[in-house]
């Protein structure tokens, strides 16, 4: 049976397996090469104080992600979809920017460049060395080339390592960080899958952890084809809870932070509701009663993310997997987004 299963898994699953299983890797190669660009843009980040963070799909849920990490160190770190700041956009003048692309070469990209002419203080992260991106701004490069398969994968970890390397340069200790990726931990989630199994569609939502939430949800949204989608734990409360009910599974991240106890508050209000509640928890706090908790060693930050993320996208790909004959291959969609 186990070969039967090997031989008909879709093929766009499949290249997402073969991106996966080189991310961590190509993520410690990533911060590694990335350090020289790192300390350059840590000294901006120094000079200005101010850091506004643009990009697109997975490029803007990292940048979400790594929001408040920045703004720990006392930065004032606006993400913004880049699609927002070309359409009302904020002051460019005293802020550092850091421009997100995996493949460099996307429409928003290309017509941000094009219309702003960029600025000195303007720094790329992307995955592939000869883009359109790296040839027009000093950028950080991620190890191993564009990622090729649909979701992205390995191209959130490997961008998330060039984040650890400006960190570092600021000043944060990446030892954590770097150990989780060099010893990854590996959980079950069969009786996360089993919990939503039922399920019309997914909510994923955190706190601090909110940019992985994000993160999850598109790709949930993009080999599901399920109208799955991420809110912030507040803006969940308030209001959206009305949609909860059996038919709708809920995701919720913790880490170890000091908002581990609204998440904990949202994980017990969702369980009242009846709605299957999956916890990757990194908290090191009691687990919710009536929640499916996939605990993690204690951790926050980037140790919690990179700790979570490649379980979380397991997770996402099985669910897929059982819905969709073809998952990870796109029909409406391109992997480089090349018009608006």
């Amino acid at each position: 049976m186990k070969m039967t299963e090997e031989r008909t898994r879709p093929a766009g699953l499949m290249a997402i397996d073969r991106e996966m299983a080189r991310q961590h890797a190509d993520a410690i190669a990533s911060y590694e090469i990335a350090r020289p660009m790192a300390a350059k843009a840590a000294e901006s980040l120094k000079r200005t104080g101010r850091l506004l963070l643009i990009g697109m799909g997975g490029s803007h849920a990292v940048n979400r992600a790594v929001e408040p990490l920045y703004r720990r160190l006392g930065i004032d770190a606006v993400a913004l979809p880049l699609s927002e700041q070309l359409g009302h956009p904020l002051p460019l003048t005293g802020r550092t920017i850091f421009v997100t692309s995996q493949s460099g070469e996307s429409a928003e990209v290309v017509r941000w460049f094009d219309e702003t002419g960029g600025t000195q203080e303007t720094f790329g992260l992307t995955l592939e060395g000869s883009s359109f991106l790296a040839r027009t701004a000093p950028s950080l490069i991620g190890a191993g080339g564009t990622e090729l398969a649909f979701a992205a994968t390995r191209s959130l970890t490997v961008t998330f390592a060039l984040h650890l390397a400006i960190l570092a340069a600021l000043g944060e200790d990446p030892a954590t960080a770097l150990a989780v990726l060099n010893a990854p931990e590996d959980h079950d989630i069969t009786a996360a899958l089993a919990a939503l199994q039922s399920v019309a569609t997914v909510v994923t939502s955190g706190r601090r952890l909110q940019g992985v939430a994000e993160a999850l949800a598109l790709g949930l949204t993009e080999l599901s084809r399920r109208p799955c989608f991420s809110l912030e734990g507040g803006q969940l409360r308030h209001g959206p809870m009305e949609m909860l009910g059996p038919e709708i599974g809920v995701v919720l991240f913790r880490g170890l932070d000091e908002t581990a106890g609204l998440v904990t508050a949202m994980a017990t209000s969702t369980v009242e509701t009846g709605a299957p509640v999956i916890l990757f928890d990194a908290s090191g706090h009691a687990p919710v009663a009536g929640t499916v908790t996939i605990r993690f060693a204690p951790a926050m930050g980037l140790a919690a993310i990179f700790a979570m993320l490649p379980v979380a996208q397991r997770l996402m790909i099985a669910f897929a997997d059982a819905r969709v004959e073809n998952a990870g291959t796109p029909v409406r969609s391109t992997k480089i987004t090349r018009s608006e």
